[in-house]
């Protein structure tokens, strides 16, 4: 039998956090623990070990970002993060991405995509879709910014992964990826695996960002990239 998906709710407005309590419930998902700050939620998950938080950007004592940082420090059994926010392109929720956060919701969310928003990132997969976030990532993604930024060293990938690359950060769907680069699905799931794993991310989502602030994406190579390429 399949354990209850464990969630954590850290938002400083009481009804925020019953609302959803009450919907993650009737759907059979365990709400284990809330908290009214960042620095609540942190020791929260410490004790608790949800496989989900549901975080709030602004709260007193310890913003979500904060906390997200110290949430997701790279040890194991770490739960993903998913944002909450009022606003749909809040510099917070880039900060909040770059930091290891598995996507975003707005809080008038529908309990409909809550519970499948919880219930998607629990299996490792991103919640938005890479055109989202990389509509967050031309806005934000900026040298010198003091956002979080994912330095990675883009030498070890291939000469296909960096393809796969570039065109996953414009918003391709692997199906849709395949078929420009006229190579079966499996195999770029193989590509995509292997680039966050050389790279050491965490989902689709952080791959995004690398792409815009290592300079692989720029709007002169927009036009390169709508070429199909031959080679596998």
């Amino acid at each position: 039998m399949t354990e209850p998906l464990r969630v954590l709710l850290a938002d400083d407005q009481t009804l925020v956090r019953t609302g959803f309590r009450l919907i993650l419930g009737a759907d059979g998902i365990d709400v284990v623990a809330e908290a009214t700050n960042g620095t609540e939620a942190v020791e929260a998950v410490r004790r608790t070990r949800p496989d989900v938080v549901l975080m709030d950007v602004r709260m007193p004592e310890m913003d979500g970002l904060e906390a997200t940082r110290r949430i997701l420090t790279g040890a194991p059994g770490e739960p993903r993060v998913i944002i909450l926010t009022t606003f749909d392109l809040d510099r917070y929720v880039y900060a909040a991405l770059s930091a290891g956060a598995s996507g975003f919701l707005l809080k008038d969310v529908t309990p409909e995509h809550l519970t499948a928003a919880v219930r998607t990132v629990r299996t490792g997969d991103a919640l938005l879709a890479p055109a989202i976030t990389r509509r967050l990532v031309q806005r934000f993604a900026q040298r010198g910014s003091d956002t979080a930024a994912l330095h990675r060293d883009l030498a070890l990938l291939t000469p296909r992964e960096l393809e796969v690359l570039g065109l996953l950060a414009r918003g391709l769907s692997n199906a849709e990826l395949a078929t420009r680069l006229h190579l079966a699905e499996a195999t770029v799931k193989t590509h995509v695996a292997r680039i966050l794993a050389k790279l050491g991310l965490r989902d689709r989502v952080q791959a995004v960002i690398v792409a815009y602030e290592t300079g692989l994406i720029s709007a002169g190579a927009r036009e390169a990239a709508q070429q199909p390429t031959e080679q596998a």
